[in-house]
């Protein structure tokens, strides 16, 4: 496998994008590197995917994610999402519509895409005010751009219902075909709202969650459902609905007075976390809405470890992952991840970052 961080040519970014989080983690992700079905579709178990751990100044390490209790200590904290996958996508003849984010006023962001052989593409049409007659003689009035990508629009009827009833789970070009909803399930997910599967908790499977607990690691619920991702646009993330638990909030803080790990089980948790924890660190519970961006910049004041998968260069995702890793620690770990053949996007493999000490 021959790709080279640094290896990509220079680009402006598109007005309002998010910037590479360093150039040292410039890259062209080769095609065979997108994974391409779920672990389940390659033979492996659910918890069966590689996990490169990067510590501070250390090597990378390669493992599997079942070795992930041996890795923490008890007195750990993992915090997750349990954010369900919502069937997001309905298709019509030549359109599909991604239905993202609920709003207050029962409207929902929604992205237009056009049909193609493989899967769908953005498409820049629709007027405000037009209707389009979906599956099940639904009708969806498009209201206003919310963003360059995203329409706020009004369903006739109730979305989740609908969704149930006639979506499928979104799907991009390099998944070659549908996979069932629950293929997009986490073992945490209890309360519907993801648009896209909050993926990073997806390797965690009943045994591997036991073993954990076994350990004498802990484990703590957040909310945090996640609107569409944008694989062709380089855009920052907008707000999303989140929910940081009392109990979890409290887990966070003794776990950080006792001198444990705090250790996010994907970017959703993040930004919950960074968005409730105030100045000093300490995590309050809260409820409502997050704009928070974590960035190199903004630092990470809650958060001491992540769980996550293997982000594109010109990500929100990536800029995080240097503010908690390092700009240099986590070029080397994907120089590591490139050189292994390691699997990208939602069904790909896993880094677990900690910190030199952990």
């Amino acid at each position: 496998m021959t790709a080279t961080l640094g290896a990509a040519p220079p680009t402006d970014p598109a007005p309002g994008a998010v910037p590479p989080a360093d150039p040292a983690l410039e890259f062209v992700l080769p095609p065979a590197l997108a994974a391409h079905e779920p672990p389940e579709g390659r033979g492996l178990a659910r918890d069966g995917v590689r996990l490169l751990v990067s510590r501070g100044g250390r090597p990378p390490a390669h493992h599997r994610f079942t070795d992930l209790p041996a890795l923490l200590q008890p007195g750990d904290l993992i915090v997750v999402n349990n954010s369900a996958t919502l069937p997001a996508a309905v298709r019509l003849d030549r359109l599909a519509v991604h239905f993202s984010t609920a709003r207050d006023d029962g409207t929902w962001l929604v992205e237009l895409r056009r049909r193609t052989a493989k899967a769908s593409e953005p498409y820049g049409g629709g007027e405000p005010g037009e209707w389009l007659p979906l599956p099940g003689r639904a009708t969806l009035r498009l209201i206003e751009r919310e963003t360059p990508r995203l329409w706020r629009a009004r369903l006739d009827r109730d979305v989740e219902p609908y969704l149930r009833a006639y979506g499928v789970p979104i799907r991009y070009s390099y998944v070659a075909r549908d996979w069932p909803i629950e293929t997009y399930q986490t073992v945490f997910a209890t309360v519907p709202g993801s648009a896209e599967m909050p993926s990073a908790g997806r390797p965690f499977s009943a045994d591997l969650v036991t073993a954990l607990v076994a350990r004498g690691v802990q484990i703590a619920p957040i909310t945090l459902h996640t609107g569409v991702a944008s694989p062709e646009k380089d855009e920052p993330p907008y707000a999303e609905r989140y929910a940081v638990p009392p109990a979890t909030a409290r887990l966070v803080n003794l776990t950080r007075r006792s001198g444990g790990q705090v250790v996010a089980a994907g970017t959703t948790v993040v930004r919950a976390l960074e968005t409730a924890a105030g100045g000093d660190g300490l995590v309050s519970a809260s409820a409502g809405w997050t704009r928070h961006v974590v960035t190199p910049d903004t630092g990470v004041r809650a958060v001491t470890g992540l769980i996550t998968g293997l982000h594109e260069p010109r990500s929100s995702h990536l800029m995080m992952l240097t503010a908690i890793a390092g700009a240099a620690p986590l070029a080397r770990a994907y120089e590591e991840a490139l050189r292994e053949g390691y699997l990208w996007h939602e069904f790909g493999d896993t880094h677990l970052i900690l910190s030199e000490a952990g």
